[in-house]
């Protein structure tokens, strides 16, 4: 079941011709694009401040990341080890910033988000930068982050 859920989420990430296609915008709408980047802003924030909790407030459930060739689903919150979490930046890893942010397909309950972001050392030194593609979705009348695929570890 999992499996086929997974299919489903990247398979929706390609436009298809039909009605389903033409639903998606291809300029989001002003409204979900302030949401949306207002949700990667509390995410980003959540994040550089180790906030394990808030950071996942960010997200919709199931969440997925795909990367380093393995897809990791979360279930629920409070899944995670936070120690562990903040480990994978890396050492002397001190905090991110978004480098890009573009909607690239949106509808009112979805945005597909082209991203590029950095991971810094304490004295400003970039430690590296990673592509990667946000899945944000709208469930409940709330925008989360569903799905990440980056090349980070």
């Amino acid at each position: 079941m999992k499996t086929l859920l997974i299919i489903s989420l990247l398979l929706g990430l390609t436009t298809v011709a039909g009605d389903a296609g033409q639903r998606g915008m291809s300029s989001p709408d002003a409204r979900i694009e302030a949401e949306v980047m207002r949700v990667l802003d509390d995410y980003m924030d959540a994040w550089n401040r180790k906030d394990l909790e808030g950071w996942e407030r960010t997200f919709n459930f199931p969440h997925y990341r795909l990367a380093s060739g393995r897809m990791s689903v979360l279930e629920r919150p409070g899944m995670q080890d936070a120690s562990r979490v903040w480990a994978a930046a890396g050492a002397g890893w001190h905090h991110s910033k978004w480098d890009r942010r573009r909607i690239i397909h949106s509808s009112p309950d979805k945005a597909h988000v082209d991203t590029k972001f950095t991971r810094y050392r304490a004295d400003g030194t970039a430690m590296g930068s990673f592509e990667s593609l946000y899945i944000l979705t709208k469930e409940n009348g709330y925008w989360g982050v569903k799905l990440r695929s980056s090349f980070a570890p």
